[in-house]
């Protein structure tokens, strides 16, 4: 199976479009407004407008009212919905999109239960536990804590890099990476040789793995 790549976090019209001509499956838009990523609906809409075909994009929020939401959907062409905070599964599938739930990792986290919880959702975003940050904290955590199988897709984030990419792909064997601080110069701007060098890496493994 080949392992996907959503870039997490873009502003710029112009990043956005060199991702996807690398070959990036999935850019992530940030409605966050705490997040140095958070990206206005003015913008995104220039954003997904300038996009080839066939790239994916998903809408991050963090406990979001659910107007603001669907103000997002109302303006914003979305594919699929990323909730990074507290959601209930209830929350998450009342909009009628695909939708992805981040689950913030540390010791005791029960993934088979959560898998059973959100059992529709397009697949469980396992990233870095942090008190005070909702993801993109560049941090990994421990990846002998994810199971062996889960009966959703498991998108790994937390930590990566082009220098840890094939590991991730070997040890985890994901359904997806998700990338975000490790092909950036700072929060919220991506760096392109950077962003060139892990779809490469990427690439390597998923050959390696097949």
């Amino acid at each position: 199976m080949r392992t996907r790549v959503k870039i997490c976090g873009f502003t710029s019209v112009e990043e956005a479009v060199y991702a996807a001509h690398l070959g990036v499956d999935a850019i992530g838009l940030v409605f966050y407004a705490p997040s140095s990523r958070n990206v206005e609906i003015e913008q995104a809409i220039k954003i997904v407008a300038a996009l080839p075909a066939f790239t994916s994009v998903v809408a991050l929020f963090v406990d979001e009212q659910e107007t603001r939401i669907r103000e997002v959907l109302a303006q914003v062409d979305i594919d699929c919905l990323q909730f990074h905070g507290d959601e209930s599964s209830e929350a998450c599938r009342i909009y009628g999109k695909r939708y992805i739930k981040a689950v913030s990792m540390r010791k005791g986290t029960d993934i088979a239960a959560l898998a059973e919880q959100y059992h529709d959702a397009s697949g469980l975003l396992l990233d870095a536990y942090h008190a005070d940050e909702k993801g993109g904290t560049g941090n990994q955590f421990d990846w002998a804590l994810i199971p062996s199988s889960c009966t959703l897709p498991i998108i790994l984030a937390g930590g990566l890099e082009a220098a840890n990419a094939i590991q991730a792909i070997q040890m985890v064997k994901p359904y997806a990476l998700d990338v975000s601080s490790g092909v950036e110069v700072k929060k919220g701007i991506k760096d392109s040789l950077k962003m060139a060098a892990f779809i490469k890496q990427v690439n390597e493994g998923n050959r390696i793995i097949t």
